[in-house]
């Protein structure tokens, strides 16, 4: 696949439709691959007109590792103590307008996914001008008081890297069910290939770690969101045990004419069953936009 060279980094990413059509730019979370946008969600995409690109976040994936950087300290950072973040959420979002000059995109629609939410948030607060839409999804404003995740979901977020493959497999299909979607269930033979390919393409729990670190440090966006006039999409799932439904309430409800779509029985992922669904509002939203 290709790279960009974006803010001295290099990004891998894909693309899927014609170049000739309007760029929907699609930006995953916290130590997702660009691969969990799956090629059917992208292809679907891209036959509503658009011409998709997804990418790997700096220190996740085929993208470039930050590992010269010192560890950050979660605990202090949790404390309020900023100084060993890495990078900020802004520094990520960067790397999105970075991609969009190698591109050549002067403007885009951008859709983000849990950090990935996060991001393009803060990209409609950094740069508005770049941006012809947003949509969030499964994502939460940094407000501490929404979007708690339930106990089993935070144990498993902060669960220690697996010391081998077979192990990391086995803990990658355990987390894809505890934040599956209970309405929507995902069958064994889908989990098992995601959690095989995520792990067979990188493995890399540091750069998962910095992005954390990035998020904490970020604080919330809420004040600066009511500023925001980007015509926005919000895309929660009712059943999020990682991000509950009252992270996607309050993005909503900070961005003035933001429009809210829930999902029951959806939980913190993008599943195959609601596909046509989400991909069709996006394109909706994105066309009227």
């Amino acid at each position: 696949m290709p790279r960009a060279r974006v803010n001295g980094l290099e990004l891998e990413y894909d693309t899927f439709g014609s170049p000739t059509d309007p760029p929907l730019v699609l930006v995953m979370g916290l130590g997702a691959q660009m691969v969990t946008w799956e090629i059917g969600f992208c292809e679907l995409l891209a036959e509503g007109g658009f011409h998709v690109v997804r990418f790997d976040n700096r220190d996740i994936g085929l993208s470039s590792y930050l590992d010269d950087l010192p560890a950050p300290d979660l605990a202090a950072l949790a404390a309020g103590d900023l100084t060993s973040a890495p990078y900020l959420l802004s520094d990520l979002a960067a790397d999105v307008t970075g991609l969009f000059d190698a591109l050549g995109f002067a403007r885009a629609h951008v859709v983000g996914a849990s950090m990935g939410g996060m991001i393009v948030q803060q990209l409609a607060i950094d740069s508005p001008e770049r941006l012809l839409s947003l949509t969030s999804i499964m994502s939460t404003t940094g407000d501490p008081s929404v979007g708690h995740p339930e106990p089993a979901a935070l144990a498993g977020l902060t669960r220690p890297p697996a010391a081998t493959r077979a192990q990391a497999i086995e803990d990658g299909i355990e987390w894809f069910r505890l934040v599956g979607s209970p309405g929507h269930p995902s069958d064994e033979e889908f989990l098992r290939m995601k959690a095989t390919r995520n792990y067979d393409r990188a493995n890399h729990p540091e750069g998962a770690l910095r992005q954390a670190a990035a998020v904490v440090a970020s604080g919330d966006r809420t004040a600066k969101l009511r500023d925001v006039h980007v015509p926005t999409l919000v895309i929660h799932g009712e059943s999020d045990p990682l991000i509950n439904v009252s992270g996607g309430k309050a993005t909503a409800e900070a961005i003035p004419d933001a429009e809210l779509l829930l999902f029951p029985g959806m939980g913190h992922e993008l599943p195959r069953q609601l596909w046509p669904a989400i991909a069709g509002a996006i394109i909706a939203h994105a066309r009227k936009a």
